[in-house]
This record gives structure tokens, C-alpha cells and sequence, in this order.
């Protein structure tokens, strides 16, 4: 696809596992300039230092929950701003509904001002521990809205409602991905999902932790595949929500022994007692996304992993003291920071 050529984007969460695969992506499409945006919470600047030679890559430190200025024109709004692991949920909840709240209605703003498309990257958990199987769109979902998870589970339902709000109130031009399970560099080695959890206790001989009895299933899409998916769907006319992930559905000891066949770790399982509100199984029905965007995920798990260890092989490599700079640092709370890639 090069309809991305001459466009000016915006990237809220730039510096994120998925916005930086979707900064790159835009880059090498022809996109005229992406704007990152990021306040580095969970996100990371190191994972756009490949990104910047690709092309005018403007990277703005700034909280999104403050209000968004960005000069000039502006063609498409991508918000993928939010904590996204277990872990976040638990140290970050008041950040997680306040981002998926204030932050996405800030960026809508933005792209009614702009007269951008706006695309919501939603979630998977939206569905909660799903009673329908596999998950099509039209399901509303079995969610605790009280329970541990629930910061992130409702600030996304929150934040499809607001989307959906600003289309039939201000005629904004809106996309809304639910995106199941997605792996591959650029994650976090320690935020708690099992991909970075397993990948991470293989390389250093550990044993594999499994939460439960390792029966609750998961359907793994890779970062490339899951990034078409969001052009695709940028680019369209879809304005419903639309599922994005691999419907190829796996126990957690099923991915286990996937993991051992790829890096040959002959590590065993240690059980460990399962999460409140943890899904028993998660298979996106992708009808939706085959029928509308022509697409479907081509990555294969083996394939995918095998660039995953990769990137975490040399992300775990004992390294030389780097030599001291001036960095730019995340502000306190208000404010922003730029530089340039």
C-alpha cells in the first residue's frame, strides 16, 4: 500500500510496542511526516531510534491527557496511547482510564480540528472472559467492571463509546481495530505477557510460568501482520468495529512447547494460581476485517518467534557503558518535549 504518500500522520503512543512498528511502517509507505507522541510511561524512545532515518519522524515527548497542539496539517490520528500489560493495570490504573478516557476525547479533538481520520486502537478485552466463541463484533462481551483488569478493559469500552459519539454527533471520520493478542519486538521483556514472559525465561534457562492449568487458550498475531491490519482499516471506508488477530487458537502449554521447539529449551512448567478475571479463551472471528479490508494475518507463530528471540537476544546482550548525552527525559506531568529523528 502507498496511499500513505504525502501524509502527515499523527502517533499517539509512538513510542509504544505497536506505535513504533506503526511509525516505521508509515515511514517506509511515504508518509510526507509522523508525529509521535508519547510520554514514555510505558513506551520507550530507544524503540525509534531505527525508525528516524526512515524519514521526517518528529518525536514529541507529551502526556496525552494534556490538551494537543500540533502545527499544520494533518491526515490521519492514530491512538494507540495506553498501558496494555497486566502489569500496567495493576501499578498504572488511574493512568490507564485516564489516557483511555481524557486522552482519546483529546485526540479526537485533535482530528476534528484537523478534519484527520481517527482511528481507536481498541482491544480484544473489550470481550472480557468471553462467553461467545469465537468472538464476532456484534458480541457485547462478559466484562467485571469492578475487577482487577477493569481499568483497562473499561477505559477501552469507554473509549469506543466517545469514538463513536464523535462520528454521529461531529460527523468525525472514525476506525475502530479490536486487537487480540500481538507479539514480537519491541515488547517489553517484563511486562507480565506471556510472550515476553516465555521468550525471556527461555533464554536464560528458567522454567516457564503458567498461570492455571495452562487449558485457556490465546490466538498470537505478529506486529507486521497486526499493522496491516490498522492501514487496511485506516485507508477504508469501515466505520463499525473491526476484529484484528490470528485465529489460529492455542492452549498456554501448547504455545509453551511452540516456544521450546523454536529456541530448543527444554525448560518444564511451574504452575501458578490463575488471575482473577483472567480469559479462559480468546479467538477473534475475523470474518469482518476478510470480508471488508481483504485482510488476514500471514506470519507464522514459528516465523514470528523466530524474529522475536531475535530482537530480545540482543536486547538481554550484556552491553558497553554508554557514553554520557543529552537525552531528552519525560516531563513531570504537564508540558511537552521535542526532538527531532
Amino acid at each position: 500500500m502507498n496511499d500513505f504518500k504525502g501524509r502527515r500522520v499523527v502517533v499517539l503512543g509512538g513510542s509504544g510496542f505497536l506505535g513504533s512498528h506503526l511509525c516505521e511502517r508509515l515511514l517506509r509507505d511515504g508518509a510526507s511526516e509522523v508525529v509521535s507522541l508519547d510520554n514514555l510511561v510505558t513506551g520507550n524512545e530507544r524503540n525509534l531510534v531505527d525508525v528516524a532515518p526512515l524519514g521526517n519522524l518528529r518525536v514529541v515527548i507529551h502526556d496525552v491527557t494534556e490538551p494537543l497542539r500540533v502545527d499544520g496539517p494533518v491526515d490521519f490520528v492514530f491512538n494507540l496511547a495506553s498501558p496494555a500489560s497486566p502489569i500496567d493495570f495493576v501499578q498504572l490504573p488511574i493512568e490507564t482510564l485516564r489516557v483511555g478516557s481524557i486522552g482519546t476525547e483529546n485526540g479526537l479533538r485533535l482530528a476534528r480540528e484537523k478534519k484527520a481520520v481517527f482511528l481507536q486502537a481498541s482491544t480484544s478485552e473489550v470481550y472480557g472472559d468471553p462467553l461467545v466463541h469465537p468472538q464476532p463484533e456484534d458480541y457485547w462481551g462478559n466484562v467485571n467492571p469492578v475487577g482487577p483488569r477493569a481499568v483497562y478493559d473499561e477505559a477501552k469500552r469507554y473509549g469506543e463509546a466517545l469514538v463513536t459519539a464523535y462520528a454521529r454527533m461531529h460527523g468525525l471520520r472514525t476506525r475502530i481495530a479490536r486487537i487480540f493478542n500481538t507479539y514480537g519486538p519491541k515488547m517489553r521483556l517484563e511486562d507480565g505477557r506471556v510472550v515476553p514472559t516465555f521468550v525471556g525465561q527461555a533464554l536464560r534457562g528458567e522454567d516457564f510460568t503458567v498461570f492455571g492449568d495452562g487449558t485457556q487458550t490465546r490466538s498470537f498475531c505478529y506486529a507486521r501482520d497486526l499493522i496491516d491490519g490498522l492501514l487496511r482499516l485506516a485507508l477504508s471506508d469501515v466505520t463499525e468495529p473491526i476484529n484484528l488477530g490470528n485465529p489460529r487458537e492455542m492452549t498456554i502449554l501448547q504455545f509453551a512447547e511452540a516456544v521450546r521447539n523454536v529456541h530448543g529449551h527444554e525448560g518444564r512448567v511451574a504452575f501458578k494460581p490463575l488471575p482473577k478475571d483472567d480469559p479462559r479463551q480468546r479467538r477473534p472471528d475475523i470474518t469482518r476485517a476478510q470480508t471488508l479490508l481483504s485482510w488476514e494475518p500471514r506470519v507464522s507463530l514459528e516465523e514470528g518467534l523466530v524474529e522475536t528471540f531475535a530482537w530480545f537476544r540482543k536486547v538481554m546482550a550484556p552491553k558497553e557503558p554508554a557514553p554520557r548525552t543529552d537525552t531528552v527525559r519525560p516531563p513531570t506531568r504537564h508540558g511537552g518535549k521535542e526532538r527531532r529523528g
